[in-house]
């Protein structure tokens, strides 16, 4: 997101029209302002369009605010978006109450606007802060692309997402051959510029959102790749296996070839319950080092039964 040109997104949530009409005229010019009158409301927005924060009234009917929250905390994609309490209740009690399921801030009714204003600013600018070292924490550092704990954290969530939709979801497993001896020879600064160069070539065969290159470890890289069969996953690392070759980056020391080469294993599966996605990933590793026994710079595939 770009702060200087995107405004934040803000959902408003209360039963009251009054209440409504005060804080989207508060806030409307600033920010992109969104409005519900219900819990049930809210939560159908928030999980169709996440917003930057959200204030959020207590006393409603059928759903109060608290349970709002909880439900909203209790989700990983939506657990860390601000939630701001207004209400009408000022006692200490309630006050603790709010913060303890995890509101950011509480404001009182009636509110008044230069406090609504100040204080969404500051929780909106600390969350964007926040959302930049999350971001930098899920990318590795030497190469740009998404690190292990990413790659751990979308496995996950993709693999639950083809259990549900009863779509196949593929894994591929990709290693620079002879990579310690490329280091040796041509020095710890070309190997890393090796691994950026290896890195975006991978990256860069990808075309779809839901799909991840994350660098595993080392000279190791993983790929996931959404709703994907097993012969859309070998043609893609084929596609890789060759843009890495056409890189053309000597590598006198490898018995794969003249230039940098990769090693590729798939594995694709339609998960099933019972599975786990440590035995897809488990598979790919495994062809990964059948390829490589076979001579390297090369595409080996199967399928998780």
């Amino acid at each position: 997101m770009d702060t200087q040109s995107t405004p934040a997104s803000v959902l408003v949530v209360d039963d009251a029209p009054a209440n409504l009409a005060v804080l989207t005229e508060t806030l409307r010019g600033e920010f992109d302002v969104r409005i519900a009158t219900s819990g049930q409301e809210a939560l159908r927005l928030v999980n169709e369009l996440p917003p930057d924060i959200i204030l959020l009234d207590i006393l409603m009917p059928e759903m109060d605010g608290y349970e709002v929250c909880r439900r909203l905390k209790a989700v990983s994609s939506t657990r860390n978006i601000p939630v701001i309490f207004l209400t009408a209740k000022s006692d200490v009690a309630d006050e603790t109450m709010g913060l303890a399921i995890g509101a950011v801030d509480y404001i009182i009714k009636p509110v008044s606007v230069p406090i609504v204003q100040a204080r969404v600013r500051t929780h909106v600018e600390l969350k964007r802060r926040g959302d930049i070292l999350e971001n930098l924490s899920m990318h590795d550092g030497l190469t740009g692309i998404a690190n292990r704990r990413r790659f751990d954290e979308t496995l996950a969530r993709s693999w639950r997402q083809s259990l549900r939709n009863g779509t196949p979801l593929s894994l591929i497993m990709a290693d620079i051959d002879h990579f310690k001896i490329f280091n040796d020879t041509y020095g710890h600064m070309a190997g890393d510029e090796c691994l950026r160069a290896v890195a975006e070539t991978l990256a860069g065969a990808l075309k779809r959102p839901g799909d991840l290159a994350a660098r595993y470890g080392g000279e190791e890289f993983a790929i996931i790749l959404e709703d994907t069969s097993l012969s859309g996953a070998t043609h893609l690392a084929e596609a890789m296996r060759q843009g890495v070759q056409a890189l053309g980056l000597e590598h006198r020391g490898s018995n794969a070839g003249s230039v940098v080469t990769v090693t590729l294993g798939a594995a694709t599966t339609v998960p099933r319950p019972g599975q786990c996605p440590e035995a897809l990933l488990s598979l790919s590793d495994h062809k990964l080092y059948e390829a490589k026994i076979a001579g390297r710079n090369r595409v080996l595939a199967a399928t998780l039964l």
